[in-house]
């Protein structure tokens, strides 16, 4: 639904996953092989990939500020499991964590969260205030204070609501 730009790392992965559920429509890309091709899965593989992908909506709409959409399990239980390695680059010294042998889906989303909280980016990932979209975004204003994917359509549907419920 968004017109924004891509988050930087590994929370690309993250809006990815999360915006393959169309809430609006209930249009699902996990229902196809195409649609499960990116991510590394399997048909038998993509509950657990809806699992992961509610709880991390629930968390990106906590960073928006709001209750979660419906009970899930944590992401925190989600990721627990998820095998890790530290590497570190032998030129500069950095070390970073990332899945084990580039991993399952839940291994590299645990690694993009990684990336994101150490590089202070994780909280901008939100999803979007609107009950019929919820659709992940990366909020680039500049409080971080974003609400909606897109200001022209779900923050504009949003005011007019508000402003039609005023009775004006």
């Amino acid at each position: 639904m968004s017109e924004r730009s891509a988050p930087p790392g590994g929370l690309a992965l993250v809006q990815s996953l999360v915006n393959t559920l169309d809430v609006e429509t209930g249009g699902d890309t996990l229902d196809t092989a195409e649609g499960r091709a990116p991510f590394g899965l399997t048909e038998d593989t993509a509950d657990s990939a809806r699992e992961l992908r509610e709880s991390l909506r629930a968390t990106l709409l906590a960073h928006a500020g709001h209750p979660p959409h419906r009970a899930v399990t944590p992401l925190g239980d989600l990721l627990a499991g998820a095998p890790l390695v530290v590497t570190v680059d032998t030129t500069d010294g950095s070390a970073a964590l990332a899945p084990v042998d580039d991993g399952p889906l839940v291994s590299r989303i645990a690694a993009a969260v990684a990336e994101a909280v150490t590089a202070g980016t994780w909280n901008r990932l939100k999803a979007c205030e609107a009950a019929d979209c919820h659709w992940a975004y990366y909020d680039r204003s500049p409080a971080g204070r974003g609400r909606w994917c897109s200001m022209q359509v779900c923050g504009a549907r949003a005011k007019m609501r508000r402003y039609r419920a005023k009775g004006a």
